[in-house]
């Protein structure tokens, strides 16, 4: 009998000292496009969620990449691909507003919170309890674009171009409606295709009509296209441009004299460095992927350490809703500012305006709303 006790006594004690299985990482797909017209915000997006994702710990989050390319039918595909193998708790949706208009539906119908950048003003206003959105709407960049050129430069007689996509509508919309409030309306609106390789028709129209200011909406090609094509034709014309000018990787596809006069909005500025968090995120940044960042990866960056602080939180029994309902109800401080959900799924709140001295391609931070 008292081998026998020994015996038992003694595989108890193996049992209690054998290692605990290690939890098994979360899936978080990220769809997000790295082909097409907006590869370089894809790029952008996914580079900041990465690096999130190693940071939050790779024993709690496993990121798997999507290309969403540029239409809405291979975002839909990307989104079935990455459920196949069982439904996640959270997917971080692509850039592109038609792609995310395309992916609300599904992301409701499975329950699942779908964080996003996307700064298409509509998103927010359907009402899904599982949209989530890192990086501030058209309604309030597009405020603040149009408030910097009325009320701080003091230009009147703005000229529109405009992407002709979701994206470049959307801005449009509110550039129009901000405008007409501040009594400077439009002189010329122009809607542009994102494969257009010449738009001086656009710009000689805008010399026409009597424009003080270029006022852009369009993706990164297009704007690098509209500047120096500006340059040559309206050398002298102040533009302020959407938020992708302050791209790094646009900037670097101008000359810095191109750049002489040329403004931009965007949530925030990683280059301009202007405080210690992200000074970090920048320095991290360009030791993992040899290159600059920018509001995109930032806003990205942000969201993923808000949701991987929340699974850690939860553990890994609490169900989807339990995690939409944190992203819902919760505040976060990250580099680029706080977020909190206003109801509607929008998470940030803030504005920068920011402009190139012709000098540099690394633009100052001139306002903030």
């Amino acid at each position: 009998m008292g081998r026998r006790r020994r015996a038992v006594a003694t595989a108890a004690l193996l049992l209690l000292a054998a290692p605990v299985a290690a939890q098994q990482p979360e899936r978080l797909p990220i769809l997000v496009p790295l082909t097409g017209f907006v590869a370089l915000e894809g790029t952008s997006q996914k580079n900041g969620a990465l690096l999130a994702a190693g940071e939050v710990g790779t024993a709690v989050l496993k990121p798997e990449v999507l290309d969403t390319a540029a239409t809405p039918e291979a975002a839909v595909t990307a989104w079935e691909r990455s459920l196949g193998a069982g439904t996640p708790r959270a997917v971080i949706g692509p850039i592109l507003g038609t792609q995310m208009l395309a992916l609300l539906p599904l992301a409701q119908e499975r329950k699942v919170p779908l964080l996003t950048i996307s700064g298409t003003a509509r998103l927010g206003e359907l009402g899904n309890p599982y949209f989530f959105r890192f990086f501030p709407s058209d309604g309030t960049v597009k405020v603040a674009q149009a408030r910097y050129v009325v009320e701080k430069l003091g230009l009147r007689k703005p000229a529109v171009i405009y992407q002709s996509t979701s994206y470049g509508q959307s801005g449009r919309e509110q550039l129009a409606k901000t405008f007409a409030d501040l009594k400077a309306p439009p002189v010329m609106e122009e809607s542009v295709s994102p494969t257009a390789n010449d738009l001086s028709y656009a710009l000689l129209r805008a010399k026409s009509a009597g424009a003080d200011v270029l006022v852009l909406q369009l993706h990164a090609a297009s704007t690098v296209l509209a500047v120096r094509q500006a340059r040559r034709l309206l050398p002298d014309m102040p533009i302020v441009a959407g938020s992708a000018m302050h791209q790094p990787a646009t900037a670097a596809l101008l000359e810095p004299g191109e750049l002489k006069g040329v403004c931009a909005e965007t949530a925030s500025s990683p280059v301009s460095a202007g405080t210690a968090g992200m000074g970090a995120f920048l320095e991290a940044y360009r030791a993992t992927y040899r290159s600059e960042p920018d509001a995109y990866a930032a806003a990205q960056y942000d969201a993923v350490k808000m949701l991987g602080g929340i699974l850690k939180a939860l553990g890994p029994a609490a169900p989807a809703e339990a995690v939409r309902a944190r992203l819902a109800g919760d505040s976060y401080r990250g580099i680029a500012g706080t977020y909190r959900s206003d109801g509607k799924g929008n998470m940030a709140h803030e504005a920068e305006i920011v402009c190139f001295d012709g000098k540099s391609r690394v633009p100052s931070v001139v306002a903030r709303y």
